[in-house]
């Protein structure tokens, strides 16, 4: 049977991979060594051309649906790993097919949650975590995806201004609808408080999370926050006709937790006495979308509002504010956060995203001027920062190996 490739932007070099060998037997120079999450397929991270991919035995019928859902959710603007091919038709040197692969291009800078806990995540991060998966499930769910195995072993998480990011890396059991009943958004996330219990207790027995990690609080905090955001996004709210600010007051609220309002449904009673509000939310990236549009930076949510904010102190200490914002964006980029990205030794610019790094640095500022009962320049805080705080942290980006490199295969 010929090799078969169903390709998205298809790179050239995927067709020389080792396709005729079991995924669990490729050679270690095309492996790349980054943690991956648990499993029940064989997966395996490679680099090519400078790009890293993950690739995953499965039955051919599930990797072109997975290919098509994660295609699905590309073009809706959701977090999950962008899909690049589908590979059918495989047999080893002695003609016995082997499974189809979906290869998927890796997700720089992200890490599974046990290579999180592996970093040290500290007991108070934890809120930041969970938040992150309840506001990928309610995205998800918003958009009418239903998930079907909601787990930490199907995401990757990703730094954002000091909380976290998370991406659907496993659509295999999903499905997309033009709208979830409340059965099916409850099955979701029951379904994840139940993975999510058990996967914490297997990190407290395996000795990779701490001893006293509190998995009953974390999982009633998911439910809970997931409900309270889910109302927010979509509740309606009832207030009386001499109370129209509670409108935009809404609409705040909304564009505070990154999204945008695209619709408003507003109806008062009979005697038009009182105003019944339901909003229709949009994806969420209000703040992201401003920034890039602004600097062309393309940076998570979090990140975009901690770099707006940097760039509005700037524009008030210069004074600017009379002057086109697009021009004093344009001026805060090449004068400070160019220069400061400039500052990054080559060996360190693998341990954090450069906007995740900015805003660490934007940190480190304040700590620094609290104990000095002043204002710490920018340049001297990046310098102290990258001296004393970069060079102590682990690697969050792997680079393909040169050809011949043996590399330890990471987390499983």
């Amino acid at each position: 049977m010929a090799l078969r490739f169903v390709a998205n932007r298809p790179d050239p070099a995927v067709v020389t991979l080792p396709w005729e060998l079991p995924l669990e037997e490729w050679p270690d120079d095309v492996l790349v060594a980054l943690p991956r999450g648990l499993s029940r397929h064989v997966v395996r991270i490679i680099g090519l051309g400078g790009r890293n991919y993950a690739v995953k035995e499965t039955q051919e019928e599930i990797a072109f649906r997975e290919y098509r859902l994660l295609r699905d959710l590309q073009r809706m603007g959701l977090p999950a790993v962008v899909p690049q091919a589908v590979v059918t038709g495989r047999e080893d040197a002695d003609g016995e097919p082997l499974p189809s692969a979906l290869v998927t291009r890796h997700l720089q800078f992200s890490l599974p949650y046990r290579a999180l806990f592996a970093h040290g995540i500290r007991m108070e991060d934890l809120p930041s975590l969970v938040d992150a998966m309840v506001v990928l499930l309610v995205r998800l769910h918003l958009a009418g995806f239903y998930w079907g195995d909601v787990s930490l072993s199907n995401v990757l998480f990703r730094r954002n201004a000091g909380a976290f990011v998370a991406y659907l890396v496993d659509a295999e059991t999903g499905e997309l609808r033009p709208e979830l009943s409340p059965q099916m958004r409850e099955y979701d996330v029951t379904v994840g408080c139940e993975n999510i219990f058990a996967e914490l207790l297997d990190l407290q027995a395996s000795d990779e999370a701490y001893a006293d990690l509190p998995a009953h609080d974390v999982i009633a905090m998911v439910k809970e926050r997931y409900d309270a955001l889910w109302a927010e996004l979509t509740g309606t709210e009832h207030f009386g006709t001499d109370e129209m600010w509670r409108i935009q007051q809404r609409i705040e609220r909304l564009n505070e937790l990154g999204f945008d309002v695209e619709e408003l449904d507003i109806v008062t009673d009979f005697d038009g006495q009182q105003v019944h509000l339901s909003p229709r939310v949009v994806e969420l990236g209000h703040h992201c979308r401003e920034l890039q549009a602004l600097t062309g930076l393309n940076v998570e949510d979090n990140q975009a509002r901690r770099l707006l904010n940097d760039l509005a102190a700037y524009t008030a200490h210069l004074g600017l504010g009379m002057e086109d914002r697009h021009l004093v964006a344009n001026r805060w980029l090449t004068q400070i956060y160019e220069p400061i990205m400039a500052m990054v030794p080559k060996e360190a610019r693998g341990k954090l995203e450069p906007a995740e790094l900015f805003h660490e640095i934007l940190v480190h500022r304040w700590y620094l001027s609290e104990r000095a009962g002043r204002e710490i320049d920018i340049f001297d805080t990046a310098r102290d920062y990258i001296d004393t705080v970069l060079t102590q942290k682990p690697d969050e980006a792997v680079t393909p190996p040169e050809p011949g490199v043996t590399v330890d295969l990471g987390l499983m």
